[in-house]
């Protein structure tokens, strides 16, 4: 039996105990009060057929009949018994009734109440064996080179020692870049209904992003034409100009030398959709509905671009912090388009 199993029975099992002790005491007050009633209405009755009695000892015997028998109800100790025996029946039935009815609502709201849990530890999970099993590669290569080299350190000369420290450092830098991916991840997740949302300018991000990717795209001669109009979004400035940091370095990295990256926006009534579209190798049909995952990375990616997967998935967090949403378009060998929409400031949907 899995732990949320067990989980969902047990919260179902402390539903059932609750409702039914309610349900039992409710029962017994009922069954308490209608005896009391239904013993006080013998007892009135019999003292109503007494005092009648008494009256008909004082009258004339052809009145006397007459007076015993006017609005005489007969009390008969079985019925009242068996009234008793019924209602105590019926509420057998009902909290029998309640017991079932409380037993699959229980187990279905106990399902709902652990789901968001479930999900959050599947999550934690997951993201501890994928971050260990992406941890375990590199660190795998340090040992394994520089087990090699502790054995063969006579013959090691000075080139081969460099060699080894150049790709260590390589390792070194990319452990590096992806504890800060992580680091970023989990404050993204902690930012969560934290953001203090105001009217930011959608030029002034891009602005800001491209300052920190344009000495990346010197290096491979990739020209980024900014497009995008000067359209007020509501959000948090710092989370949207990583989000647009990520975007393009993602482009940046999938791209060919010597080619062109291209940022566009259109605004429409509640939403600002920008596009950042690049020229290069483009993503495969199959692997385009899950690049959004955490570490996911298509085989052909994995063997030409370094990486650990991780900055598309920021990517959509911020956006869906955001309240807004993100797709691709791709084809292989022709490039991508990421498409996000954001949805608008106050300032441009005011009427004054």
């Amino acid at each position: 039996m899995s732990t949320f199993h067990f989980a969902r029975l047990k919260l179902t099992a402390w539903y059932l105990i609750i409702i039914m002790t309610l349900s039992i005491l409710f029962s017994l007050v009922i069954y308490r009060v209608l005896t009391v009633e239904i013993d006080r209405f013998e007892r009135a009755q019999r003292f109503f057929i007494e005092r009648r009695l008494e009256e008909g000892d004082l009258l004339p015997p052809s009145d006397r009949r007459h007076v015993l028998f006017r609005d005489r109800v007969p009390i008969n100790p079985e019925l009242i018994e068996e009234t008793k025996h019924r209602i105590l029946l019926m509420l057998t039935l009902a909290n029998a009734g309640i017991l079932v009815i409380t037993g699959g609502l229980g187990y279905f709201l106990a399902g709902r109440t652990l789901r968001p849990i479930k999900k959050m530890m599947d999550e934690q999970n997951r993201f501890i064996t994928d971050a260990s099993h992406e941890l375990k590669t590199p660190l795998t290569s340090l040992r394994s080179e520089f087990e090699v080299a502790m054995l063969d350190e006579k013959k090691m000369n000075l080139k081969e020692a460099k060699q080894l420290i150049k790709s260590g450092f390589e390792e070194i830098v990319s452990l590096q870049r992806l504890a800060e991916n992580l680091i970023e991840l989990t404050q993204q997740q902690k930012r969560i209904g934290h953001l203090k949302f105001s009217d930011v300018s959608l030029l002034e991000i891009i602005e800001a992003a491209l300052k920190k990717v344009i000495p990346l795209a010197k290096q491979k001669h990739i020209i980024i034409k900014n497009e995008v109009d000067d359209d007020i979004l509501k959000g948090e400035q710092q989370s949207l100009t990583e989000l647009f940091v990520i975007l393009l370095d993602n482009a940046i990295k999938y791209s060919p030398e010597q080619s062109e990256i291209k940022l566009s926006s259109q605004k429409t009534d509640h939403h600002v959709e920008i596009r950042v579209s690049d020229k290069g190798m483009g993503i495969g049909e199959k692997d385009l509905p899950y690049i959004f995952d955490r570490f996911y990375r298509a085989d052909k990616s994995r063997s030409k671009v370094a990486g650990y997967g991780l900055g598309l998935s920021i990517a959509k967090q911020i956006v869906e912090t955001h309240n807004g949403s993100i797709l691709a378009q791709s084809r292989l060998n022709k490039g991508t388009t990421f498409i996000i929409q954001l949805p608008v400031g106050y300032s441009q949907t005011s009427h004054f």
